[in-house]
């Protein structure tokens, strides 16, 4: 369901004279449908990078990026949106909406805007929400007024309210307590029995030892330094 080959990324700094930056090469992945597959590495080893890039957020400098049928690394922004909208699901860490949106609207677009009757939809953002502990009375307000746990799991539940066959999770359990923690990794276990594709960032050990099938570590995939007198 998305499959990584020999896949590179670089940057240019160009407030420093154009300079590029190698940050990944060689880049090679699988992950099959009803598999759970995190990514591990020291901080800045590119983790996120490489989720970026699955997305479509980072253009590629080489290689192949397929999810589903689709070359995210050729895709015309258009193919790119219409993924987002029906294969690719990501939850970040952080909860960006439109301001004084209501938080049950917010749970139920990625089903509105693929033409899901309004109330199904709602329905299905209502059982997210209470499975997350987010009480009833701020379902009408907008989340951008939420403390950032109860975002997280705004978020977490506008992920899953659409059953995406491929999923991208950034620390998903991150400052969640063990309540909503278990909620969480039981969405992530239903969500691979329904055959997704999950790809993820696990820095809680617990929850990636319970969920995760396979680690893949991005250090393996990050360019040699250059030696002294060489050109980045």
């Amino acid at each position: 369901m998305i499959r990584i080959e020999n896949l590179s990324k670089s940057f240019t700094l160009h407030n420093q004279g154009g300079a590029v930056i190698p940050v990944m090469a060689g880049a090679a992945l699988t992950v099959r449908p009803g598999e759970c597959v995190g990514l591990t590495g020291q901080s800045g080893a590119g983790k996120s990078t490489l989720m970026r890039m699955v997305y479509g957020n980072y253009l590629t400098a080489g290689g192949r990026l397929i999810v589903g049928d689709l070359d995210v690394a050729t895709a015309s922004p258009r193919q790119i949106i219409a993924l987002r909208r029906h294969t690719l699901g990501y939850v970040s860490q952080f909860l960006r909406v439109v301001p004084r949106v209501p938080t049950l609207d917010v749970v139920a677009e990625p089903l509105l805007a693929l033409g899901t009757p309004a109330d199904q939809a709602r329905d299905r953002a209502a059982d997210l929400l209470r499975r997350l502990n987010i009480p009833e009375r701020l379902w009408p307000l907008s989340p951008t007024t939420f403390s950032g746990g109860e975002q997280q799991r705004v978020n977490i539940a506008r992920g899953f309210a659409h059953g995406f066959p491929a999923l991208l999770l950034d620390e998903p359990t991150a400052s969640l307590d063990a309540a909503n923690r278990g909620v969480v990794l039981t969405l992530i276990d239903e969500a691979k029995a329904r055959g997704a594709a999950i790809l993820g960032i696990f820095h809680d050990e617990a929850a990636r030892a319970r969920v995760c099938d396979r680690l893949v570590d991005v250090t393996g995939f990050t360019p040699p330094s250059p030696k002294a007198g060489e050109a980045a």
